[in-house]
């Protein structure tokens, strides 16, 4: 059974304005930024930016994982307007992309072609599937109103967050460069060459966002009881 409990978002205001039509505009700019910033990902992967070298760190690489969550984060500190649209989303919605860490077991195959290294394989592939599997168990207890379901998308976060930090950690030790302490000896392809490179330099940056606008939802409305079945009572109504 469902608790009965707030409707509105984490963040939002109850309003006679249609939250589709007040955020159309800055959907419509996040839009155009991802874009933006998929655009010039593929760019600078086909020019060979992200490839260290032997002698080199993956300075590139990493910053491509860096620089956007901390863009992210400044901008939800400096502008209102960004701030209310991010604890406006939908929790259910940015939980269910979790659910797409599951391809991440691709890595798994990867290696069984011999073209990813085991420490790297089986950090980031395991801990992808799993993150991706219990997404589906933390969306559908949100959607029951299970009374723990905050809790659940706490640690679901915390650990895809953790998730990324082993795989960042084990790719940049598995990486051809000079911080690839455990490099295999077979050659095999960089993750700083494309399509490979997409993944640290876009996708994950990307779902780390994800995670972060999470947590910042469930930091806003710490002490709140928010519903989702109710949220999408609400959303039907106002349509």
């Amino acid at each position: 059974m469902s608790t009965t409990i707030d409707t509105a978002p984490a963040g939002r205001q109850r309003s006679s304005i249609d939250p589709r039509h007040e955020y159309a505009g800055m959907a419509t700019l996040l839009a155009l930024i991802g874009a933006i910033w998929l655009l010039v990902t593929v760019v600078a992967g086909g020019a060979g930016v992200f490839e260290a070298g032997r002698w080199r760190p993956p300075l590139a690489l990493l910053a491509a994982l860096v620089v956007p969550p901390a863009v992210f984060l400044l901008a939800y500190r400096i502008s209102t307007e960004f701030r209310r649209f991010v604890l406006g989303l939908d929790l259910r919605l940015l939980t269910a992309v979790q659910t797409w860490r599951v391809l991440g077991g691709t890595f798994l195959f990867l290696y069984a072609f011999n073209l990813r290294p085991a420490l790297f394989a089986f950090s980031a592939g395991l801990g992808d599937l799993t993150v991706g599997v219990a997404a589906v168990f933390v969306l559908l207890a949100m959607i029951d109103g299970h009374p723990n379901w905050r809790r659940r998308v706490l640690l679901l976060n915390l650990g895809g967050l953790l998730d990324f930090l082993g795989a960042i950690a084990t790719g940049v030790l598995t990486s051809n460069s000079s911080l690839g302490f455990f490099a295999p000896a077979t050659p095999m392809p960089s993750m700083g060459m494309l399509p490979l490179s997409l993944i640290p330099t876009f996708m994950v940056p990307l779902w780390i966002i994800i995670h972060c606008a999470s947590l910042l939802q469930l930091r806003q409305a710490r002490g709140e009881r928010i519903s989702p079945t109710d949220q999408r009572r609400d959303a039907v109504a106002a349509s």
